[in-house]
């Protein structure tokens, strides 16, 4: 976890400085949807769960590896800035004092940092829901809610973490690994929205469309190359097809070691793969061929597909009528205007990643 600047050619390692940090950050992330996949499926498959099972136990472990991780960076810097050692802003960006200077934190790190220090605040209201109300019967109750928008937050320092380093190889392949994860996180956090009461469109078909776009825009302004967004799209779709094949054999395994038999009524239907749009490629394709328009365009475009295919994926999953309606025009109608603002408020947050990295000098011969 290199942080100080390299300026000799002896110092040079063939690891890339700031690689190993954000790839142990990644990584953490990564175990976190891998426990939230298998989680899902086990309250769909088999049914209500404790406090201490084994996919909690990844859910939480994967905030604990980005969250030691940040952690260390943020000493290491803080040391190095103690002894007026020069800090590679490539590590994370560039360094902001915390509690008045007591210490020096990168900035993709911090955000990490704190995602995984509040996703310890909602743990342990978890257990302590766990204790007074026993069995968790659904995947949005408050405490969960809490725990994915904390992990969102430290998906999101990833995200940062990985566009300072950009112009880097390992840097493009982190943004678009980042994202990815990220957007197929948002898919479980937008159930959060079944609580708006009375709603004359599906909030959480319009959450759909808004997360997606908005992080399809994010990463492809980040990266600011032509096949971004596609880029992104095409490993949301890898992650899909691995994890609609993980999820259910992995509750399937964890219920017969359990000694706990499946629901009579399991359809082998993954929940979290089967919330992703399937049409997100398409999206992508879009967002691509319309690059040059303004943002909203494109963004429109995608958020009213992305709603008017919902219904499609589900007949095409489950089968059974197709059903056009009044409350099916007004969500993808409510959903290209969220799909436009999610385009625009994307290529804003992407010009802001690409303020992050590090200023490169105009040197003339």
């Amino acid at each position: 976890m290199d942080i100080t600047a390299t300026t000799t050619a002896s110092a040079k390692v063939a690891v890339p400085r700031g690689l190993v940090p954000a790839s142990v950050v990644l990584g953490g992330t990564l175990l976190s949807l891998i426990g939230l996949t298998w989680d899902i499926q086990w309250h769909s498959d088999v049914g209500p769960d404790t406090f201490f099972t084994m996919p909690h136990l990844f859910l939480y472990a994967g905030s604990a590896v980005s969250g030691i991780a940040s952690l260390v960076v943020v000493l290491l810097t803080t040391a190095a800035e103690k002894r007026d050692r020069a800090i590679d802003p490539v590590v994370g960006g560039r360094a902001v004092g915390v509690f008045g200077r007591t210490f020096a934190a990168p900035v993709g790190y911090l955000v990490s940092g704190i995602g995984a220090a509040l996703f310890l605040v909602y743990g342990l209201w978890d257990q302590w829901w766990h204790g007074l109300y026993g069995f968790d019967a659904v995947i949005d109750s408050p405490p969960h809610i809490g725990l994915l928008l904390s992990i969102s937050i430290t998906m999101v320092g990833a995200v940062m973490i990985f566009a300072v380093a950009r112009d880097q190889r390992w840097g493009t392949y982190g943004v678009i690994g980042t994202a990815a994860v990220l957007l197929v996180f948002s898919m479980v956090t937008v159930l959060g929205l079944r609580a708006v009461p009375g709603a004359l469109f599906s909030p959480v078909s319009v959450g759909t469309a808004f997360f997606s776009v908005m992080i399809l825009f994010t990463a492809a302004g980040a990266l600011n190359r032509r096949g971004s967004a596609l880029a992104v799209g095409v490993s949301v779709a890898v992650l899909q097809a691995v994890f609609w094949w993980f999820s259910p054999w992995a509750a399937r395994v964890y219920a017969d070691a359990s000694g706990l038999p499946l629901r009579d009524y399991t359809d082998g239907v993954p929940g979290l793969p089967n919330m992703i749009p399937m049409c997100l490629v398409i999206v992508a394709v879009a967002a691509e061929l319309l690059h040059r328009l303004p943002a909203w365009v494109p963004g429109a475009a995608g958020g009213a597909l992305i709603a008017a295919c919902v219904p499609v994926q589900r007949l095409i999953v489950w089968g059974g009528p197709f059903p056009i309606n009044a409350r099916y025009i007004a969500t993808i109608v409510v959903a290209a205007a969220f799909g436009a603002l999610a385009a625009t408020l994307g290529r804003r947050f992407g010009q802001m990643l690409r303020h992050l990295a590090p200023v490169k000098e105009n040197r003339h011969a």
